[in-house]
């Protein structure tokens, strides 16, 4: 990717997704307006311009008729201290599924129990909560876009659904949220990376390529891709950019994609090397002409007096639990500097290769994309420029299900 001084800032957006750092998401209970104008100007501080929020659903709808007007208030009050630090606001709206917790209302577990993804009464539950949410805070005008939910394939399979069932269910509610938010507000569908790489999964990648206004991928490298060449590895630093180039290979080169979550996981990336996998992270995924944001996660740490978390989630944040930026944070704003100073490289300047089948027309061959397959690593090589770097190829799925070739 090449920078250029004369050239005119590129309009990528660069935020992080919000975890506040007094008492987790369990804050939305007793929401404080000053130690969140205090974790939001860290970001500001970084060059950010926006940040992804995460409303708990059982807490705004605790019964199926019942919706908490005050939560929806905190929801707005949060939305306007973030445009007062000149930070646009992304809204997910089915919690749905945060740092391996899961949180459902009531109205659909126990002697009620049914699929939040099949049940029509659940699901007419569903539509008013987000009639309600977009409804309510499509109005402010600092906030640019919202999420069907956060990672909602995580609520399987403790909800069952089919890959047909899980569409459905998914293209009901983008089309409730497009009814009642702005022309101009973004509508997401967000899914974790199983939908590219998993056969048998229910939920698919034409579901991120087809609905909604962006494909939006998240890019996690404990997937197994940290294991394949170590944290500074080509795969490792590139895997954000594989899965927005096999977005872009199924939704078309004109479907933009948002980045909307990425991160430096321990143990897989350990501390030393956070900042180094950060620049190289973001260059190469910044390299992608499609690309219109990175969305990093997260915002700040986990107080280790919250009980019951993976290691991992901890130490995920770009600021510590008492505001001190890590190294990670100093990183990504200067990436943040580059990558909007950067020109993306056009088509012809990137290697070219051909995917071994078509995830699309048949999801059980996704795996023969997953990271570590031989596709994977020749994709990898395709574009590695030897000092870490790679410079993403161009995935074209093959028009006929055929072994796939790497080409110039």
């Amino acid at each position: 990717m090449t920078t250029d001084a004369s050239t005119a800032s590129r309009p990528l957006r660069f935020g992080a997704n919000y975890v506040p750092s007094r008492g987790w998401f369990y804050s939305w209970l007793d929401f404080d307006e000053d130690a969140a104008a205090r974790d939001l100007a860290d970001l500001a501080g970084l060059g950010m311009d926006h940040v992804r929020v995460f409303p708990i659903w059982p807490w705004i709808q605790p019964g199926r008729g019942h919706l908490r007007r005050s939560a929806i208030d905190d929801v707005r009050r949060l939305v306007r201290i973030a445009g007062g630090l000149g930070l646009d606001v992304s809204i997910d709206l089915v919690q749905g599924h945060l740092s391996s917790f899961d949180f459902v209302p009531s109205w659909a577990l126990t002697w009620h129990r049914a699929s939040i993804f099949e049940d029509d009464r659940v699901r007419d539950g569903l539509r008013a909560y987000a009639t309600a949410m977009v409804g309510e805070l499509a109005g402010e005008s600092d906030v640019f876009a919202f999420t069907l939910g956060n990672e909602v394939n995580n609520l399987w399979p403790d909800n069952a659904t089919t890959i047909d069932a899980s569409s459905r269910w998914a293209a009901e509610l983008v089309g409730t949220i497009r009814t009642h938010a702005r022309p101009d507000q973004l509508v997401v569908h967000s899914l974790f990376d199983d939908a590219f790489y998993t056969p048998g999964h229910p939920f698919g990648a034409a579901d991120v390529v087809r609905l909604g206004d962006v494909s939006s991928v998240h890019s996690w490298v404990f997937n197994g891709t940290s294991a394949i060449d170590g944290p500074l590895g080509p795969a490792t630093t590139s895997h954000a950019a594989y899965l927005a180039e096999l977005a872009i290979a199924c939704g078309g080169p004109d479907r933009p994609v948002w980045l909307q979550e990425v991160g430096a996981p321990l143990p897989d990336i350990p501390a030393d090397h956070a900042a180094e996998f950060v620049r190289r992270a973001v260059a190469s995924v910044a390299a992608l002409p499609q690309l219109t944001g990175v969305t990093w996660w997260c915002s700040h740490d986990i107080d280790r007096s919250q009980l019951d978390f993976p290691e991992r989630e901890y130490d995920l944040g770009l600021f510590t639990v008492d505001h001190q930026a890590k190294p990670a944070a100093h990183a990504l704003a200067d990436a943040i500097e580059r990558a909007r100073r950067s020109a993306p490289l056009p088509a012809t300047d990137r290697p070219s290769i051909t995917a071994p089948a078509n995830l699309l027309a048949d999801p059980a061959t996704r795996e023969s994309v997953a990271p570590g397959s031989e596709f994977h690593r020749a994709w990898v090589a395709a574009g590695e420029q030897g000092d870490g770097t790679v410079i993403p190829a161009r995935i074209q799925l093959p028009t006929d299900p055929a072994a796939g070739s790497v080409g110039g």
